[in-house]
């Protein structure tokens, strides 16, 4: 007769799965073992087994959870139907207030996801580029410039390559707040799109004919 699952299961084993993300993120994947899980979640190595089969399950259930949480925030935003300036502005802001709230997923993303094995990999690498995608289209309507340029994609790695490595350097009792980073990379990669694309257009435009 098969086990039934107990009330509290999913519960607890999102619990676990959060203190996996805290480990992960402060030791490092390798360097977390099942043992110090269970002990760090106060229960015993085959109770720990129950909720995940191996260590690489519960990095892939975090990452891939986590993944889920932002593409259903790109849903979200999607659906608020924003003119193009305040659609980019909002995904922006309401990502990095994401990132803020979710720090050791956000780290175990972006540092360990290359530890697994490949068909989980690249589920969440298919999730991720469906978020990059959206963000690549959100550009394209404020400067569809980039698009025709065949930048669209460039440039919203650029803008991730700025939002995603926050944690290396933006401390959460500094002067500077992940709020407070939103209109900073939004206005620096408007700027920069809408500036260097002007000045590539004018230098073509002058160009003797």
């Amino acid at each position: 007769m098969a086990r039934t699952k107990a009330a509290t299961h999913d519960q607890q084993r999102q619990a676990i799965l959060d203190m996996a993300a805290k480990l992960f993120a402060d030791k490092g994947f390798h360097a977390t073992s099942m043992s110090q899980l269970a002990a760090a979640c106060g229960v015993s190595k085959p109770l720990l087994y129950h909720y995940a089969k191996d260590k690489a399950e519960m990095l892939f259930s975090v990452a891939d959870s986590y993944m889920d949480t932002l593409e259903a925030l790109v849903d979200t935003v999607e659906a608020e139907q924003l003119p193009p300036d305040a659609h980019l502005k909002r995904l922006i802001a309401r990502f990095l207030e994401t990132y803020a709230n979710a720090h050791n997923q956000h780290r175990v993303l972006v540092q360990d996801v290359r530890h697994l094995d490949d068909a989980p990999r690249q589920q969440v690498a298919d999730k991720e580029r469906a978020v990059v995608a959206a963000f690549a289209r959100a550009i394209a309507a404020v400067e569809p410039r980039v698009s025709e340029k065949g930048l669209d994609k460039v440039v919203a790695m650029i803008l991730f390559g700025m939002m995603n490595w926050t944690f290396t350097w933006l401390r959460a009792n500094g002067p500077l707040t992940y709020e407070d980073m939103a209109p900073l990379v939004t206005g620096i990669l408007l700027n920069g799109v809408h500036g260097t694309l002007g000045a590539a257009s004018k230098k073509t435009n002058n160009a003797p004919g």
